[in-house]
């Protein structure tokens, strides 16, 4: 299946935000790597700053007041109506943002919105929304009104035009990277496990499924409650487009990266859900299931649920990407119950096999935000966008404000004190003075500033440690860690064609339509298998065999290797 992490999440809810997040603290994504590096270490002067985007989106035209309808694909909050930084946006750029986070289904809610041909100017990237000529293309807008924007994008301009006709509809939110990338805070897909688990075993090392599932039986046996709750030993997700958290866990357990509903050896895909690498793992699930460990609502409860059991310190361990689950992270430390917070592993099924769970993040194509055709002005809209691509206004969605949220030394370095660091903690305060929601969604600096500094606080290894709070440093110094990444093996350099699950299906096409039914199939018959009686497995998943084969996999496989040959001939360097 084409489980796609377009996150927020995806590869992976993604480096900026996972790595401003790191103060406080998963398509796709993960870790960026190093690109070439124009940075100086000279301090940054806001003035000058805003003296050098004299281009056209600094004319009279590019200042008059717009608001900016925009809607969210992920759920989320509105900032508060005082909200400092977009009083600031406002006052300065003449923007507003009128934002809208998704409630219920985002497939239902595209189709309502598609049915009724009635779109946000701004609106979060989908395939269908091309196929439906919902969005328009952004090209020539960049070329003529954004320098800065066709600047960041440079170096991935071909890969972000449509197959199908060479325009460009989305700006990706996240993997275009400038100067220096230090990953110190992994967001991507693994094993969590609570660190009050890991410490109560003397954090011993975790390789394989089997170290992973025998922890969390040991830790449910000796405590049967948290809290005064049940112990709930394993859970996951399959709610809307998060299916990933049930269905990916196969792929990385035998030592392939996040390429999403297919494994690809020697250039070539195939589905996985129904082979023997994904039995092996459902039946531990089934094992859990009978031993009263494994989640019982796991199957049929949705997002907002599965955070909120997250927040309650009970669930001692899931397969997700961190960037999912990271509110009921900030909950949880906000409840001063950092040791129920979480801990990723990259498992394998055999101890011999590298672990590929962590890649260098690629451009996040199919994701990030398009322009709708009912916006009235395209063109304020992308001198907007590109206004907002100043650093002065990178730094306030991630920094926060100078002098205020962080302090520049006498050599320019971004410093910021305990107290600091403990509001940024504060989801309340977030909503107050950043704006984390939309920003996941806009063009973004990553990596290195001009003056030196990190993009993120989470990104300068020094503030990275800082901000830790005491039980993470003990987790990280009993593996002789400095950071969450060195959990995982290195990352080689991507595959040109990767990842697979970017790939557009087409909708309405023969491989559109036989992942759906590969889905459908999936979330039938997996629930079913797992809560199977032992003796009735075997049997549940022959069933499960036996639907796949009235499905065109063929034609799923079939389009993601014409994709790969594709991408391999159009995207190589030459």
């Amino acid at each position: 299946m084409g489980v796609k992490v377009n996150k927020p999440l995806l590869t992976s809810m993604a480096i900026a935000l996972a790595l401003t997040l790191t103060a406080t603290a998963c398509s796709n994504g993960n870790n960026g790597g190093n690109n070439s590096s124009n940075a100086s270490t000279a301090p940054s002067n806001a003035a000058t700053n805003s003296e050098n985007t004299s281009s056209p989106e600094a004319t009279d035209e590019a200042l008059k007041p717009i608001e900016i309808s925009a809607f969210i694909g992920a759920p989320g909050q509105a900032p508060t109506p005082d909200n400092k930084l977009f009083k600031t946006i406002k006052d300065e750029l003449g923007i507003t943002f009128k934002q809208e986070f998704l409630v219920g289904d985002l497939e239902q809610k595209l189709g309502v919105m598609i049915a009724g041909g009635d779109y946000p100017d701004l609106i979060t990237a989908n395939p269908k929304l091309v196929t439906s000529g919902a969005v328009i293309p952004l090209e020539d807008l960049i070329e003529q009104y954004a320098p800065k924007l066709k600047e960041h994008y440079a170096k991935y301009w071909n890969q972000m035009k449509d197959p199908s006709d060479g325009h460009i509809y989305w700006l990706p939110n996240y993997g275009a990277f400038q100067g220096e990338v230090n990953e110190t805070w992994y967001s991507g897909p693994a094993f969590y496990i609570q660190k009050a688990v890991l410490k109560e075993f003397g954090y011993p090392k975790l390789q394989t499924l089997d170290d992973y599932m025998k922890l969390i039986r040991d830790y449910a046996a000796k405590y049967p409650e948290i809290d005064g709750q049940p112990t709930i030993g394993f859970s996951t997700l399959a709610s809307d487009w998060r299916t990933f958290g049930l269905l990916n866990a196969p792929e990385h357990l035998t030592g392939h990266p996040n390429d999403g509903g297919v494994v690809v050896d020697n250039g070539v895909a195939s589905v996985f859900a129904d082979k023997d690498i994904s039995k092996t793992y459902y039946k531990e699930l089934n094992n859990l299931y009978n031993e009263g460990l494994m989640d019982k609502e796991a199957f049929t409860q949705n997002y907002d649920q599965y955070l909120a059991k997250l927040t309650t310190g009970r669930v001692l361990g899931m397969f997700d990407q961190h960037w999912n689950f990271q509110t009921a992270e900030d909950s949880l430390n906000t409840q001063n119950k950092s040791e129920r917070t979480y801990v990723g592993f990259p498992l394998v099924y055999d101890a011999s096999t590298k672990d590929y769970y962590r890649d260098r993040a690629p451009i996040n194509l199919n994701n990030g935000f398009g322009i709708s055709v009912d916006a009235k002005d395209p063109t304020r809209i992308i001198q907007a966008l590109e206004a907002l691509m100043d650093e002065r206004y990178q730094k306030m969605f991630t920094w926060g404000e100078e002098g205020v949220d962080y302090s520049v030394g006498a050599d320019g370095k971004f410093t910021r004190t305990p107290e600091q660091r403990t509001q940024y903690d504060d989801p309340a305060w977030k909503l107050a003075n950043l704006g984390n929601g939309i920003f996941t969604y806009l063009p973004k600096l990553e990596g290195t500033l001009s003056d030196g500094n990190a993009t993120t606080p989470g990104g300068d290894p020094q503030e990275f440690y800082d901000s830790l709070k005491d039980v993470d440093k003990e987790v990280l110094s009993a593996y002789g860690h400095k950071t969450w990444t060195e959990f995982f093996s290195s990352p080689p350099d991507n595959p040109i064609y990767y990842p697979a699950w970017q790939i557009d299906l087409i909708d309405g096409s023969d491989a559109s339509i036989a992942n759906k039914k590969m889905t459908d199939a999936s979330l039938k018959f997996l629930p079913r298998a797992i809560m199977s009686k032992p003796d009735q497995f075997d049997k549940v998943w022959q069933d499960y065999v036996d639907e796949y084969k009235k499905i065109n996999v063929k034609a799923y496989e079939d389009r993601i290797n014409e994709q790969i040959q594709w991408r391999i001939q159009n995207w190589s360097t030459k």
